[in-house]
């Protein structure tokens, strides 16, 4: 049924890799020029701030594209998503789940990637920038996918227990 606890999980699974698509994910600022680098799931471009924090013009460097974190997670929202509707076969959402494990993983080690190697080399400084909340999002789907595929199993061993007494 859609309304198990796992369905909750893999709906807010969803939901995390939507909100990471809006959030910036990283961002460093160079303190001589005051120009900024912010990763985003669609782009690494850089900004200059004003008094106040806020942009006003872009900056020097030229804006990269960071589509690889974008559509794995989207990808990561679409096979949560699809897994939901499964759950006649918990077997499938079981194998689902483990993709879904592959694709975060890989998620949050591109945007890793994205803000270590290729951010970080834009803009001189001593510290590797600050992680924004859309960076977190990635791990906390991975808690989220791991807690459904406890609940999906825990079901599974639930409905082979009862046959076994048939």
């Amino acid at each position: 049924m859609i309304q198990r606890i796992q369905s909750v999980f893999l709906f807010l699974l969803v939901l995390a890799m939507v909100a990471m698509l809006f959030l910036p994910l990283w961002s460093k600022t160079d303190a001589t020029t005051g120009e900024t680098v912010v990763l985003t799931a669609w782009n690494l471009k850089s900004v200059i701030l004003n008094a106040e924090g806020e942009p006003t013009t872009a900056g020097n460097i030229p804006q990269r594209g960071t589509i690889a974190i974008g559509m794995l997670a989207i990808a990561a929202a679409v096979v949560a998503l699809y897994e939901i509707f499964q759950y006649k076969s918990r077997l499938n959402q079981m194998k689902l789940g483990l993709l879904n494990t592959l694709v975060l993983a890989a998620l949050l080690g591109t945007s890793f990637y994205y803000a270590i190697y290729v951010g970080a080399e834009l803009v001189t400084g001593v510290d590797n920038g600050s992680y924004e909340a859309g960076f977190f999002m990635p791990v906390l789907a991975l808690l989220l996918n791991a807690l459904a595929n406890r609940f999906i199993k825990r079901d599974e061993d639930l409905v082979r227990s009862v046959d076994r007494l048939r």
